[in-house]
């Protein structure tokens, strides 16, 4: 039997939720089913703010796709809760660059209302 080689790639929780919601309930494991009700509950933003959100923090601020995933699945909305996120990562980001951060995630927010 051919062996399918898997590919791991970081998603946010807006894609893994619209992915997900394409299952057929009746066939869904329970995995699958609780972590449709997981998505369901905590998903802050749709699928386009939070693929906009999350392309500018690449773009714009030159953050990784993993950083710029976490922050979005986050979605922080102040400096102390962008410092307990940075300090995961184990960088240092100035004041301002946080700032900004948040400024990308209210404007697309805002525009996604």
């Amino acid at each position: 039997m051919e062996k399918k080689e898997t590919v791991k790639k970081p998603i946010t929780m807006a894609e893994a939720k619209e992915i997900l919601e394409k299952i057929n309930l009746e066939e869904a494991d329970q995995i699958q089913k609780r972590t449709i009700d997981y998505l369901a509950k905590f998903t802050k933003v749709s699928l386009k703010i939070a693929t906009k959100i999350k392309e500018r923090l690449i773009k714009e601020l030159g953050l990784t796709e993993e950083e710029a995933i976490e922050v979005t699945n986050i979605l922080p909305s102040s400096l102390g809760e962008m410092n307990t996120i940075i300090a995961g990562w184990r960088k240092i980001f100035s004041t301002e660059k946080k700032k900004l951060i948040l400024n990308i995630i209210n404007e697309e927010k805002k525009k996604g209302e």
